[in-house]
């Protein structure tokens, strides 16, 4: 099973892919000076460099604030104003209620009306107002509310002078709820982007929770079992369709001619609210950040500064529990608590929605909630029977908007100490890890956020068997976090509160997995298990599982920051420089086609008489079997002849499994988990069927089998088509792309969105460069 080397063509290909990628991506800005050196103006200025990235210059938070709103207002109002009437509650009001909340997000079917109750009870309980009426860390320190002051009056002033008639995005060109926002506007649209993890599976569950009728009552309630089945393959589905993200830091026994490197690599959607965006903001003396953020963010959430380079991962905790609620079967909106009845809590919640005939009404709709949370009777979709018991939700983010002060201090770290002090006194990260490298040759892992404090010793106390199955991931799925399900019957099942945590019910942010080495650390959305194989974490089962089989990606990730620190991958010397980490994360090349790519072929060509019976049907495969065995490269480059072969093969062979499921002859093995499992069984009968399928799928589709990438895996802008290189997460390459229909057309969901590498030296300024894969601007008319 060796791993294949580095090819000495593969670098020309990959810079090719590069130079066909930037015709729609944003180059980063030139590299950080010292914000000593740069002279700060009387009134903000925002300076275009390459691509039209906006490096906005004030002398106070406040302008930096201004200049951000203006600039990101100018790029993408459509967008931003569509979040400020999704926050508020009022989609349905001017759009109708059957649209979706989240139009371009493959995985948010969400209705507008869905949405608006869900918003509107947040509006209702006036969360967000209450956490600004707290002193940080829980509420927004001086400087967040000092930017986001500005950055109103910066967004309110772009569409004072342009007025919505004149917008040139069509999206919301002349739209009546293009308005003037105010700063809870933004504060909610923070707010909200804080729990999207929670929300998104668990929204539409929330908002039509209700008591089963009498027939369904007659129903018997599912096992625990099934239940366990419904929540898990829930989540396996929203992580699939949603985001990930590779991060790697470099330490100075890394890098040839430095002291650090970082590679920056979210996968985010491609579209709607959770677009990056990116900028450079400086204050002389004070900041000079540059990188990426959610839009709306007058920060820096994933960027470098003269000092500190780091990015965010999606890590394995679930960042909400659940709480099996015993309901009395004559009022099953009295639950049992500690041997008493406790009536749940009802809330009215009304929005406003616009009728077919355009008249407005009026539709509001009985919420209910408990001590724990509010009831929850799905999760996308798949149902939780409020029968017998019900579920209710508790989310460690509802009462987070300490990510705000986090981002801001982030941005101003000085080495990777300050950036576990951030995480631990703010406690704001939500749902994911943290990766980052400094200019004094350090490397640093943490997954240091809102958690829930659960210990292993409570877990054990208070898990139904539906929450043992799921958080002890005996149904194990890739990547699904351990979600809890703790008996609500009992007040002491509720998450204790610890008084080195910031807010009631959150974990102790020591008690929580970093790692500080000066060769790599990584993430490719794993637990913390692995960050650095020679030196494995611990931490509480709540935060992810150990001695577990790892990814492909996570593999991928580790060899090539093993093969390259060591010099085994090919190219020349040793260590990480600016151009070969480029050209390693380019190169796409495939963990699975590593492990299983000779074995298919071997299978192919036994194959009697070249026939597969897929469904009644005999597939003739003897035309696939030497695209593959060409297929030597293993990579998924625009060029590449047999990967779009072996991606659709390797997706009917895996389908949704763990990979330990599939046929290996070695196992996976905790004491080896970077190489295994491995080496296919190329004579079980799963192998030869799904390659079967695979061919039979692409001629069906007219897609030849030996088409190149490019051929069948492109987007189209303003007219012209794109070619898109990289793959599934699935197939175990960095550079990961989603393809997926976007208003019935293909298009790229999610995937690799915003790629930044930063190298540090001693003495000067880093050296950076990142693509931003979409483009600044959402709107078609932007230059």
């Amino acid at each position: 099973m060796a791993r294949r080397r580095f090819v000495a063509r593969l670098p020309v290909a990959a810079l090719a892919v590069v130079a066909v990628v930037s015709t729609m991506a944003a180059a980063g800005p030139p590299p950080a000076r010292s914000a000593a050196a740069v002279a700060a103006p009387d009134k903000p200025t925002i300076r275009y460099t390459e691509y039209g990235i906006p490096h906005i210059i004030a002398s106070d938070w406040e302008g930096l604030g201004t200049g951000y709103g203006y600039a990101a207002a100018k790029d993408n109002i459509c967008t931003l104003a569509d979040t400020y009437l999704m926050v508020n509650a009022q989609r349905s009001r001017y759009l109708g209620p059957d649209g979706r909340a989240s139009p371009g997000e493959k995985q948010n079917t969400t209705s507008n009306l869905n949405s608006d109750l869900y918003f509107q009870r947040i509006k209702d309980d006036r969360v967000v107002e209450r956490l600004l009426d707290q002193p940080a860390p829980n509420g927004p320190e001086p400087e967040v509310k000092e930017a986001i002051r500005g950055y109103v009056r910066g967004y309110n002033r772009y569409l004072a002078e342009t007025g919505a008639d004149h917008i040139t995005d069509p999206a919301c060109r002349g739209a009546s709820w293009v308005r003037p926002i105010t700063e809870l506007d933004v504060y909610r649209h923070a707010h909200a982007e804080i729990i999207m993890g929670s929300a998104d599976p668990l929204l539409d569950g929330q908002v039509t929770a209700a008591p089963a009728g009498a027939s369904a009552a007659a129903t018997p309630a599912p096992s625990p079992e099934e239940t366990a089945k419904r929540i898990r393959d829930a989540m396996a589905v929203g992580r699939r369709q949603s985001m990930g993200s590779n991060a790697l830091a470099v330490g100075s026994r890394g890098v040839s001619g430095g002291t650090g490197m970082l590679l920056a690599n979210p996968h985010f959607p491609w579209q709607g609210k959770n677009r990056m965006w990116q900028s450079q903001l400086t204050i002389p003396g004070k900041i000079n950040v540059s990188g990426a953020s959610l839009l709306g963010f007058p920060a820096v959430n994933i960027g470098h500064n003269d000092d500190v380079a780091w990015s965010h991962t999606i890590a394995t905790v679930a960042p909400f529990g659940l709480f099996d609620v015993q309901v009395d079967p004559l009022n099953p909106t009295n639950y049992l608590v500690d041997g008493v009845w406790q009536p749940m809590t009802s809330q009215q919640v009304a929005v406003d929605v616009r009728n077919a005939d355009g008249t407005l009404g009026k539709v509001t709709r009985t919420l209910w909630s408990t001590r724990y949370g509010p009831i929850v009777t799905s999760v996308l979709g798949n149902p939780l029977p409020w029968v017998v018991s019900a579920h209710a939700v508790r989310d460690v983010n509802m009462g987070n908007l300490r990510a705000l002060n986090t981002w801001f201090h982030l941005d101003q770290a000085k080495d990777v100490h300050e950036v576990v002090d951030t995480l631990e006194t703010t406690e704001g990260v939500p749902f994911f890890n943290t990766v980052a490298s400094d200019r004094k040759g350090n490397a640093l892992y943490a997954d240091i956020q809102a958690t829930p404090n659960i210990s292993d010793e409570h877990a054990r106390s208070c898990l139904t068997l539906t929450g043992r199955l799921l958080f002890n991931q005996e149904l194990r799925l890739p990547n699904v976090p351990p979600v809890s399900v703790f008996d609500g019957k009992r007040s002491a099942c509720d998450w204790p509160t610890d008084p080195n945590a910031v807010a009631p019910g959150l974990m102790d942010p020591r008690k929580q997995p970093r790692l500080i080495r000066g060769d790599f650390v990584g993430n490719a959305n794993d637990s913390a298990w692995l960050a650095n194989p020679e030196q494995p974490l611990s931490f509480p089962r709540v935060m992810g599982d150990t001695a577990a089989p790892r990814s492909l990606r996570t593999q991928e990730l580790i060899l090539t920051a093993q093969n390259r620190i060591n010099g085994t991958d090919g190219l020349p010397g040793r260590g990480f420089t600016p151009e070969n980490m480029r050209q390693l994360l380019f190169a796409d090349n495939s963990r699975a086609a590593d492990l299983a790519l000779d074995a298919t072929v071997a299978m192919c060509r036994s194959v009697p008489f070249g026939l597969i019976l897929v469904d009644g049907t005999l597939v003739n495969v003897s035309e696939a079997c030497p695209v593959l065995a060409a297929w030597r490269s293993h990579d998924f480059t625009a060029d590449s002849r047999g990967s779009w072969l072996f991606e659709n093969y390797w997706a009917f062979l895996l389908g949704g499994q763990a990979i330990e499921k599939l046929p290996w002859r070695v196992p996976f093995d905790p004491k080896d988990p970077v190489h295994t499992p491995n080496s296919l069984d190329s004579g079980n009968s799963a192998v030869r069927d799904a390659f079967g399928r695979a061919v039979l799928a692409l001629r069906r589709a007219g897609v030849a089998l030996n088409a190149p990438l490019s051929d069948v895996q492109k987007i189209t802008r303003n007219g012209e088509q794109i070619p898109i290189h990289g793959s599934i997460s699935e197939v175990g390459v960095l550079n990961v792309v989603t393809p997926g229909l976007v208003d019935g057309k293909l298009d790229i969901t999610f995937g690799s969105s915003f790629v930044q590498q930063v190298k540090f030296t001693a003495d000067g300024p880093p050296q950076t460069s990142s693509v931003l894969a979409y483009s600044q601007s959402a709107d078609p008319n932007s230059p």
